[in-house]
């Protein structure tokens, strides 16, 4: 099953969300505008406003209220992936070229500041002083991972508590958000959109290390990019950290640089591939999987709470 199949009754409010999103992302400038058409037209799984709508039904649903926080949290999502793309000098995403490769740095850079500007405009329509703060700590702590990205490249030293503190800010963030403020803009209880914050951070966790799996086990063409893509560009993620402790291994880690070729990764990546790194991250991704479901059981039941245990169990699983 398609991920998208697992929320397809969302469908017409996602084609609200969906129009709004190109109405807050399009400028009048005309640079800005072909960039942003081009980042709405690459599609994405959607996966925050998913759980926005979802969220929100623990409350009194109204998509006219809720859309307003779904477009904020992707269009900061959309603004994230821009700045990443340059952090990580990036050719492609989703198999086509970044904003940074098609026109430069300092254009992707502006391109993810004036999303993010939007972002906050688009919030504006939402009363809540609370949904507010909690958004612009969000953002807060998205630009401190973006800055921590750099800060960490390449430093196969770091701590697992560092890579886990990075993808928290990189990924589970948003999505916990995406939760909280579904429900809180939904009237939801504060103990209600309290642990949908803890579900979307469990989920968010497990998300973003299956992803850091796939980035050696997928394909080419699975990935859009480069099998090893993370690696190469010196981002160090959990399998990597668990490689490094195969003997004599580290130092081949630490030999990769900005100056590294794609050619020269393969036997670098068949240590990885053949090795039980990917067991073992599997397993830390299924312990926050397994979290996020016991937050589920605490939930009262309805059609909201069964498809968040689909999604996030499409997303601890997915092999693709």
């Amino acid at each position: 099953m398609k991920f998208k199949a697992l929320f397809s009754f969302l469908n017409n409010e996602l084609s609200i969300i969906e129009q709004e999103l190109e109405k807050t992302a399009v400028s009048e400038y005309p640079l800005i505008k072909e960039a942003n058409l081009e980042l709405l037209q690459a599609g994405g799984k959607r996966i925050r406003p998913a759980f926005v709508l979802l969220s929100s039904m623990f409350g009194d649903f109204d998509i006219h209220k809720v859309k307003h926080v779904a477009v904020a949290l992707e269009t900061i999502h959309m603004a994230s992936l821009v700045h990443d793309d340059v952090i990580d000098d990036a050719q492609l995403r989703r198999g086509k070229p970044t904003v940074k490769s098609k026109w430069d740095n300092r254009i992707a850079m502006y391109t993810g500041d004036y999303l993010l500007a939007r972002s906050l405009e688009v919030m504006t329509n939402v009363k809540d002083p609370l949904a507010h703060k909690i958004l612009s700590n969000a953002i807060v702590e998205v630009c401190l991972g973006e800055i921590e990205q750099i800060k960490d490249k390449y430093d196969v030293d770091q701590s697992f508590r560092t890579y886990l503190k990075r993808i928290k800010r990189k990924t589970a963030l948003l999505i916990a958000v995406s939760c909280q403020l579904g429900a809180l803009s939904a009237g939801a209880p504060e103990e209600i959109h309290r642990k949908l914050y803890w579900f979307g951070y469990y989920v968010g966790m497990s998300f973003q290390i299956t992803d850091d799996i796939l980035d050696f086990t997928a394909t080419e063409k699975e990935l859009g990019k480069p099998v090893g893509g993370d690696l190469l560009q010196g981002n160090i993620t959990l399998p990597v950290l668990y490689a490094r402790e195969i003997p004599g291994f580290k130092s081949r880690l630490e030999s990769i640089s900005i100056h590294t070729k794609q050619e020269e990764m393969k036997p670098i990546l068949d240590v990885i591939q053949n090795s039980d790194v990917i067991d073992k991250s599997a397993r830390v991704s299924d312990m926050y999987l397994q979290k996020a479901f016991d937050i589920l059981e605490t939930l009262p039941k309805n059609k909201a709470r069964s498809t968040l245990y689909s999604i996030a169990k499409y997303i601890g699983k997915r092999k693709f």
